[in-house]
């Protein structure tokens, strides 16, 4: 069985795509605001003295860890409104499932990267009588965020390729605006491959400057 390809009528629809793409870097881009602060206060919590501090912060990191993204979007879509009777917009609801389940691995992260803290500038802290949000501030938050740099953007672009789930709920983002349009042009083949060229024409870079992060990090600890 012989199959003509042609792109033709993906080249005269780019501009649907390109509008889903929009949506996605905003999905992308909030759901990684969530990330990175919810991320870092929930690594403190972890490290926290108190169980009742803890318990709480572990459950969240485990629950969305071991979970499917594919459950967890379904999950804040469909099961929210009904047990909460709460009713938001569907673009919020997917920045909030994704936004959470990317706070829980950065969490993990952070928690990884604020235990590399050497004990000398704990000691340095407490010698100069820094309050805890001071040296959190200062010392703790700076030096996470440099460890952690390379898993925070890894988990970052990793979202962005997550993010075409919540064409699911007819969100329309990239992937459900390749859906539409393989749909109406009955070329399915030719749109999934240029959806997927456009994943990994913004993944790929990324993935450059997190290796060449790392390389770099390496080279400064050797």
């Amino acid at each position: 069985m012989s199959y003509d390809l042609q792109f033709f009528y993906v080249w005269q629809n780019l501009d649907k795509l390109g509008q889903g793409l929009v949506v996605s870097l905003e999905l992308t881009g909030l759901a990684n605001l969530i990330g990175l602060t919810l991320g870092f206060g929930v690594a403190l919590l972890l490290r926290a003295k108190s169980a009742l501090l803890r318990a709480p912060a572990a459950a969240m990191v485990e629950v969305f860890r071991c979970t499917p993204v594919l459950v967890q979007v379904v999950w804040f879509f469909y099961c929210v409104p009904i047990l909460f009777n709460l009713f938001i917009d569907p673009m919020v609801m997917g920045v909030l499932a994704l936004g959470v389940n990317l706070a829980a691995f950065n969490a993990e992260g952070y928690r990884a990267a604020i235990q590399s803290v050497p004990r000398e500038q704990y000691d340095a802290c407490a010698a100069l009588g820094l309050t805890g949000w001071t040296r959190i501030r200062h010392v703790i938050l700076p030096h996470a965020l440099r460890a952690a740099l390379p898993v925070l953007m890894t988990n970052g672009i990793t979202i962005f390729q997550q993010s075409a789930l919540v064409a699911l709920v007819a969100i329309p983002d990239l992937m459900y605006a390749g859906k539409m349009l393989a749909t109406e042009t009955y070329r399915p083949i030719e749109t999934y491959t240029v959806v997927a060229a456009i994943y990994f024409a913004i993944s790929a870079p990324v993935s450059l400057i997190v290796q060449r992060i790392e390389a770099r990090f390496d080279r400064v600890q050797a």
